[in-house]
């Protein structure tokens, strides 16, 4: 199957032009500037209408809409052809993918949680036998890089270590947008904009 990444298009999403053709799109979060709901409404109606057999997103710190709404609201909302991933995962023609928003805690933004402990609740979640992890953040030390140093999760790098999903895909770090592989794991950031907040980066495309 033929995947494409992006992430954090922060309102910007109808700048996208000639998206590459694919069975799956993923989007790792930020659809939206400051998660009012018209702007996501216009992000949900974009997204559905993509030329792509399954479309899957989930949240980032920037989407309150989806932390500070009722769970029966957002349901309601989210268009049938399109999964919404939270601590949640869907599996497709034998391809397990698991979804969370959560991010290190920063400014008190959405889907903050404090490192160690509070943190960790979520990464447990992720089952063993994930093939593609989506997070909004990126583990420590892995493309998360800003100028005062390395701002990932701690905790969710163990995680990934332990299970070894085939893919892990995250945005977040516009700054740190690219590709890193070892011998279990490709790591995408996925993020579209730039630092600036401008379009600069393609979406990031796979195969599994």
């Amino acid at each position: 199957m033929k995947f494409i990444a992006l992430s954090d298009t922060h309102g910007k999403h109808r700048l996208l032009k000639n998206l590459p053709a694919a069975d799956v799109i993923i989007h790792a979060g930020d659809v939206s500037v400051n998660g009012y709901d018209h702007s996501v409404q216009d992000f949900l109606n974009w997204f559905s209408k993509l030329d792509y057999a399954h479309k899957i997103f989930i949240a980032g710190n920037h989407d309150r809409f989806f932390e500070d709404e009722p769970a029966g609201l957002i349901k309601r909302i989210i268009p049938d052809n399109v999964v919404y991933l939270n601590d949640s995962g869907i599996c497709i023609n034998g391809i397990n993918i698991w979804g969370s928003p959560i991010t290190p805690w920063f400014y008190n933004w959405a889907f903050n949680r404090e490192r160690g402990k509070d943190i960790s609740k979520h990464w447990k979640l992720i089952p063993a036998n994930t093939d593609i992890l989506i997070t909004h953040g990126p583990p420590y030390g892995i493309l998360d890089r800003v100028s005062h140093g390395h701002v990932g999760c701690e905790e969710l790098l163990k995680k990934v270590k332990s299970v070894k999903p085939r893919v892990h895909v995250f945005g977040h770090i516009h700054e740190a947008y690219g590709s890193f592989e070892n011998k279990n794991t490709r790591f995408i950031n996925a993020s579209v904009l730039d630092n600036e907040y401008d379009l600069k980066n393609p979406p990031v495309e796979f195969m599994l």
